[in-house]
């Protein structure tokens, strides 16, 4: 039960462990939140969510080894939990191992092929690998999926710059601006 007080503060009325874990994430407190859920795993060391709530507090920690400790440890315990596969990209991604992050959204593919998730995430790792005729590949082709979808303009955008094309990333920002009309980096590029 969620209880609203002073207007915008949130507490959980309950003082179980997933009450007490999500006040903490609530202050910040995103270490002591996952701390709170180890009671949890103690005592059900196969609980799924437990694992995987305790992997997303210690990314947002900047905890990434423990982070992904725990969702392979989720994923052990569900082999198909797409939850777990697009969770531990973001620890990966945040220590640019773009490779590993990579081969987890293609997996997520495989099995959810127009996965919004996974596909934006395997973006983000292509161009960290430079991947940049890729990425235009990969982009083009999503955004006839997401055609509303500003994120993958950009990343289009952003493969057209690298490869020397700048009317076509011109085209691909003023999409982007089309669809989020404050957004910074099309108006810095099509400002020049």
């Amino acid at each position: 039960m969620l209880i609203l007080l002073s207007g915008m503060t949130c507490v959980y009325a309950n003082d179980d462990a997933w009450g007490r874990s999500a006040n903490l994430e609530l202050n910040g407190q995103y270490e002591a939140a996952a701390g709170s859920l180890e009671s949890i795993m103690r005592h059900e060391p196969d609980n799924e969510f437990a694992h995987l709530r305790s992997a997303w507090l210690y990314y947002l920690a900047g905890q990434y080894s423990t982070s992904i400790k725990y969702y392979k440890t989720a994923i052990k315990l569900n082999k198909q939990s797409l939850d777990a596969r697009l969770g531990i990209m973001l620890p990966l991604m945040a220590q640019e191992r773009w490779r590993e992050a990579a081969q987890f959204a293609e997996s997520v593919i495989a099995e959810s092929p127009l996965n919004y998730y996974a596909h934006v995430r395997l973006m983000i790792c292509e161009e960290g690998l430079r991947s940049w005729p890729q990425l235009k590949v990969h982009a083009s082709s999503m955004s006839r999926y997401y055609p509303g979808d500003y994120s993958i303009q950009t990343y289009l955008a952003r493969s057209y710059i690298n490869l020397k094309e700048p009317e076509l990333a011109r085209k691909a920002y003023e999409a982007v601006l089309q669809r989020f009309p404050s957004h910074v980096e099309a108006s810095l590029f099509l400002s020049k």
